[in-house]
């Protein structure tokens, strides 16, 4: 088995990206209450502040802070990888290895992972997330992808509904009283 090198610091903040294994496949959306429900499950028997999040129809970005004293994230993707997949009806392609351990296709084995330096690197790394529909050309404007913290953010009043984006007022011409 090969050793990854990873940062592990307990009570550390993290950024990761998780990818299926077949990205064009969508699943994620598809089955976004279920990848909800295993983040829930999750968290409820190994807490984790989801900090910010952009689920797209092939991958996922994530930042993560995990409580005092914890540094085990591959615990958590692991179970959630893993009750994610059991909700997905079977059919993936397998490849000759994975069919050898009696593995599902749905997941790619590795994910990235990133500790976040300090509070400049983790605005970078939130603002990627919420941008991340648009550059992959899912939406137009930030605030019309449905699954991202973004909408979190508004609320809290942290991000205003037009951030990175071209207000519709001035989109659609209605430039008001000139």
């Amino acid at each position: 088995m090969t050793n990854y090198r990873r940062n592990h610091i307990a009570g550390a903040t993290y950024f990761f990206t998780v990818n299926l294994a077949e990205r064009p496949r969508g699943l994620l959306v598809e089955y976004i209450e279920p990848l909800r429900h295993a983040h829930r499950a999750v968290q409820s028997q190994h807490p984790f502040a989801i900090e910010a999040m952009v689920v797209l129809p092939g991958h996922l970005h994530a930042i993560w802070t995990l409580p005092a004293g914890d540094a085990d994230y591959a615990l958590r993707w692991r179970l959630i990888k893993t009750a994610f997949s059991r909700s997905v009806p079977t059919g993936e392609r397998l490849s000759l290895s994975r069919q050898e351990k009696g593995e599902r296709g749905i997941w790619q084995r590795r994910y990235w992972e990133h500790t976040i330096r300090d509070e400049s690197d983790y605005q970078r790394h939130v603002d990627y997330i919420h941008f991340n529909p648009v550059k992959h050309g899912l939406v137009a404007e930030v605030r019309d992808w449905p699954y991202s913290s973004f909408h979190r953010y508004v609320k809290q009043g942290l991000l205003l509904e037009d951030w990175a984006g071209i207000p519709r007022a001035i989109e659609e011409g209605d430039f008001g009283e000139m």
